[in-house]
């Protein structure tokens, strides 16, 4: 209790509004907070949250956004739970309950498991799984999947054993591998949730079934062979479709080919049968993308890496480094455009000397995927120790990554069997000065010897 901070909300209608009255506040603010509603056509105010269990919701540094309410009376009519409504400091589809207790817990696991609730989320604390979060009051957003990116690489879906726990999981499937996360799912016996669950097994069986949580798409496999009639052609069918559906959002052959001889298998079908059929959506899905795409039309960006969104994130919340980078970072080593783009900006001192901040890059930025990263970089202000260092070690690594891709291309280019002997010795001489680069720490900004 002490450490999520629980309370409770009186049986009483304006217990909310006379705490707000006897602090000041003004009760149109509260309102805005989704403390208190207004009745209609007057100005009279009421408690939004009343006989409940309260839940309160804190952003990634723990301070409080919301809240959540579950009923603790008998009312069948009453909604088991209430939230606070959407507010400025609030955007459900954004927060995790319990990511602020959680983050070095995913850190250290290097996975996130990711439950329906917050009384499972306590329950799956309690018994010594930490590196566990909740959505709030929603279910899995692309904005969830790159929170926890930040964090992990891997998520364990650890939903409730109905429909509806399985159908959560399934819909995740597309915003999580848009993310680059791996993906397992802890299947919960029937007719159990986490919490019940642990309470019934205790902590021990619990954390075993999460060390032996499947991949989702043995999960995905068992799931539909579970929900269709194999015994016939119709329900094979079904199977092949959804799996090959599934699989295709991978773009992982290798992941393709592995459950194209586990469907056939448990088909009882014969493997290049699947593998024909996992072929087809792949054919037809680029016959109808260049049918709807626009002559010219823009392919839409891959996510940044890891180190150049946090090049983007250290220069645009700290005035004090961009002096750093104008000294030591070439832009030739940021590949995402977008990034390089905000970067280039972000370093082009105003005529007073000042750095043009992150809001006035939003109201210059005509392109929306660079406009959305600069939101996103400045949107979490936890505190980051170490800044310069960090700075510092993530432009060595773009540096050497740059590097090594130009070395892989001089390699190429000396692979050529008609390259005249005078050229190779000039490719040799690239190699070596990149080489050369790579050994040296960054102190100031290097010359490109390959341009």
């Amino acid at each position: 209790m002490k450490l999520f901070r629980l309370g409770h909300a009186p049986d009483t209608w304006d217990d909310t509004v006379n705490w707000a009255r006897n602090k000041n506040y003004e009760l149109a603010m509260v309102e805005q907070a989704g403390l208190i509603l207004r009745k209609e056509g007057s100005d009279h105010y009421y408690d939004r949250f009343r006989s409940r269990l309260i839940f309160p919701i804190g952003d990634e540094q723990g301070r409080v956004i919301g809240f959540s309410g579950r009923v603790l009376g008998d009312d069948e009519k009453a909604a088991k739970y209430v939230n606070s409504p959407e507010t400025p400091i609030f955007t459900k589809g954004r927060v995790f309950f319990g990511l602020d207790k959680s983050k070095r817990a995913l850190l250290d696991a290097g996975y996130a498991v990711v439950c329906e609730g917050q009384l499972d989320l306590i329950a799956c604390y309690m018994a010594g799984v930490h590196n566990v979060v909740a959505p709030q009051g929603t279910a899995l957003t692309a904005e969830h999947a790159r929170i926890l990116k930040r964090y992990v690489d891997e998520v364990v879906l650890c939903f409730d054993s109905d429909t509806a726990g399985r159908n959560a999981a399934i819909r995740a499937l597309d915003d999580l591998l848009a993310s680059g996360l791996a993906i397992r799912v802890a299947a919960v016996p029937a007719p159990h949730d986490p919490d019940s669950f642990i309470k019934e097994s205790g902590g021990a069986a619990f954390q075993q079934l999460i060390s032996g949580a499947e991949g989702f798409f043995d999960f995905y496999l068992n799931h539909l062979c579970a929900t269709n009639d194999v015994g016939q052609d119709k329900g094979r069918l079904g199977v092949v479709r959804a799996m090959r559906e599934a699989l295709h959002k991978t773009g992982n052959a290798v992941l393709a080919d592995t459950y194209a001889q586990k469907t056939a298998q448990r088909l009882g079908v014969a493997v290049e049968a699947v593998r024909s059929e996992f072929k087809k959506v792949r054919s037809s899905q680029k016959v109808e993308a260049a049918a709807d795409a626009p002559a010219g039309a823009p392919q839409p960006q891959a996510r940044p890496s890891t180190p150049e969104f946090w090049l983007l994130k250290l220069l645009l919340l700290d005035d004090e480094l961009p002096d750093c980078a104008v000294a030591h970072l070439d832009l030739n080593w940021v590949q995402h455009a977008a990034v390089r783009q905000i970067i280039s900006a972000r370093l082009a001192a105003r005529p007073d000397g000042r750095w043009p901040s992150a809001t006035t890059l939003l109201t210059e930025l005509d392109d929306a995927t660079a406009r959305s990263l600069v939101t996103e970089a400045v949107s979490e202000q936890r505190e980051i120790p170490n800044r310069s260092q960090q700075l510092a070690d993530i432009m060595k690594r773009l540096r050497d990554q740059f590097v090594d891709r130009r070395l892989a291309h001089l390699a190429q280019r000396m692979n050529q069997p008609d390259s005249p002997d005078s050229d190779r010795i000039e490719l040799l001489k690239q190699q070596q000065a990149l080489r050369q680069l790579k050994q040296q720490p960054l102190l100031v900004r290097q010359p490109n010897p390959a341009s």
